[in-house]
């Protein structure tokens, strides 16, 4: 007799081993990188090119998901410049601001774009091509959290990550590299009445939404004056504040201070056209409502809005308050008793690494992108792609000698190119250039002087721990960094007058201008000398110092200018 048996009581278990297998085991990689923005993919293009396993979660649906609605009015202040009058491509990408590094010559980004300042579309388009085209291994719609450490065990000696994404899933992974961005909006907590101003991700992008009205914005930076030079055609007016006096990145240098391109409303300002610039600390004043118009008062003051001094400088009304104060870290990816120590002062949005761009807090957790701005903030251009691209590279670098016991690239040669070799360096390397007095070329001397061997854009504040940050043995080195002068610039600094450069190779040192510095030391120096050295100095004192005079063109390769005097040194 045949026995009719269902099989639903087989498929429920097979349905329930399979869930429980899902969502209970960790999936296990041996990097897991948090986010496919510009810098996870770069890093991951790096991994992806040694074969590492690894994995890149991005909880959105798009590489670059941040470009969807950052900038605001869609306009990048990175620059595209597509012709340089040289084909070498190192030299070339000294001035394209937003190609990542890669082999495949068609993923620069002017293939892309004409535009000097291109739509943010477009970067969107060009992080959906270098991932697909690279085909790196990045998971989206994974959204990660409840990020924590478990200790190291006797068997394998590496700590283990945990994390879970929304639908339960656990992975695991014994080195993450943390590359969310710093895409948080700040909203201040001790500003009273804060919430009736609309933030930055949340205002309109239409000027007629603010035709013929008084607006007051509340920050300084790209984003501030960006919003207002997209709307003071339509205001009445435009009133600016912000805690200290604008920084000019022509000025200071600076790429993260305010760009020409977003400028208008000095020259409205400054032409007495109604609109006008303040400073006031945040921290002292409240936004008060009254009869459906907005009022900025100081804490202290009690009085009604219109018994205010009679001259105060934002005694008038507003319709409209925008708050553009800038991002920060997202801390919430981390488990509650996950200790992550952020920076002090200006660095306080930055969680605190250090220079191997690892957390202080937790071992074999890293950071890449412009998480690591902390060590170079208004000093260098690591918060931005053309200057994080290559603290990638380096990052890729200490982790591959640290884990695979893979040394720093480098290249040996006879002493007798040592000359070649500099000059050709300091007139194409883009990572020096662009991570100025962060990244430096380092060279060996070997064999009682008589051949070399050359590291490309080491870290330099790690160059007291050279053999166990890149596997290379040495004392005699030359470091080559490439610097600014140290008093020359400044937001209150006449950085136009008409003594501003020199042309003389005997005052090489007072050059203000990006310029290149050689260190010639005969031992290491010391980790005490490198954190006792002076501030805004690259290095401690080298047996031998030596400037290359600045250059107009940034051309290193005068006869008489340039190369003589570092042939005798």
């Amino acid at each position: 007799m045949y026995l009719y048996r269902s099989p639903w009581p087989y498929l429920a278990t097979i349905l329930f081993v399979f869930h429980f297998t899902t969502s209970s085991f960790p999936h296990h990689h041996d990097y897991c990188v948090i986010g496919a923005g510009p810098s996870g993919l770069q890093i991951g293009y790096f991994l992806h090119q040694k074969h590492r396993d690894y994995v890149i979660f991005e909880r959105n649906n798009v590489s670059g998901s941040f470009y969807v609605q950052y900038p605001r009015h869609r306009k990048l202040i990175s620059i595209n410049k597509r012709h340089t009058g040289k084909t070498n491509k190192e030299f070339n990408l000294r001035h394209d601001w937003n190609s990542l590094l890669s082999h495949d010559e068609s993923l620069l980004f002017k293939h892309y774009s004409k535009e000097m300042f291109p739509h943010a579309d477009v970067l969107l388009k060009y992080l959906h091509d270098y991932t697909t085209k690279l085909g790196l291994n990045v998971q989206y719609n994974t959204e990660v959290r409840d990020i924590h450490r478990s200790p190291a065990n006797h068997s394998t000696d590496q700590n283990l990550y945990h994390m879970h994404d929304v639908n339960g899933n656990h992975y695991t992974c014994s080195k993450l590299i943390v590359a969310t961005g710093i895409a948080e909006p700040n909203v201040p907590d001790n500003v009273p009445g804060i919430d009736y101003a609309v933030g930055y991700e949340d205002v309109s992008i239409d000027p007629d939404d603010f035709e013929g009205q008084s607006v007051l914005v509340l920050g300084r930076g790209n984003a501030a004056f960006e919003t207002a030079d997209a709307i003071y055609g339509a205001t009445n007016l435009i009133h600016m504040v912000g805690r200290s006096r604008v920084r000019l990145a022509w000025a200071t240098h600076y790429v993260g201070d305010l760009r020409a391109v977003n400028n208008g409303l000095l020259d409205t300002y400054q032409l007495k056209s109604l609109d006008g610039v303040l400073e006031a600390g945040l921290e002292e004043i409240k936004i008060v409502k009254k009869n459906n118009k907005l009022h900025l008062l100081f804490k202290e003051d009690d009085a009604d809005p219109a018994d205010s001094l009679d001259n105060f400088a934002l005694r008038d009304p507003y319709d409209k308050i925008i708050r553009c104060l800038g991002f920060k870290f997202d801390k919430s990816i981390f488990k509650n008793d996950t200790k992550l120590q952020m920076g002090k002062g200006r660095t306080k949005k930055y969680p605190k690494i250090g220079y191997n761009y690892e957390s202080v807090d937790n071992p074999d957790m890293f950071f890449a992108g412009t998480n690591t701005h902390s060590l170079d903030f208004r000093k260098s251009a690591g918060g931005f792609i053309h200057g994080f691209r290559y603290t990638a590279r380096s990052l890729h670098h200490l982790l591959e000698w640290r884990y695979h016991q893979v040394p720093w690239p480098s290249h040996t040669a006879p002493i007798t190119q040592l000359m070649n070799t500099i000059i050709k360096r300091l007139n194409e390397a883009s990572g020096t250039y662009q991570m100025f007095g962060v990244l430096g070329d380092v060279i060996i001397l070997k064999n009682n002087g008589l051949e070399f061997e050359m590291l490309e854009e080491y870290p330099i504040n790690l160059i007291h721990k050279l053999y166990e940050t890149s596997g290379h043995q040495g004392n005699r080195i030359i470091a080559i960094v490439m610097e600014y002068g140290r008093d020359f610039s400044g937001p209150g600094n006449d950085i136009f007058r008409i003594d501003r450069a020199t042309g003389e190779p005997s005052e090489a040192h007072t050059s203000n201008f990006l310029h290149p510095v050689l260190y010639y030391y005969e031992q290491l120096p010391t980790e005490k000398e490198m954190n006792t050295k002076p501030s805004g100095v690259a290095l401690p004192r080298p047996k031998l110092l030596h400037h290359i005079v600045e250059d107009f063109l940034t051309s290193w390769d005068g006869p008489l200018s340039h190369l003589l005097p570092l042939r005798r040194l």
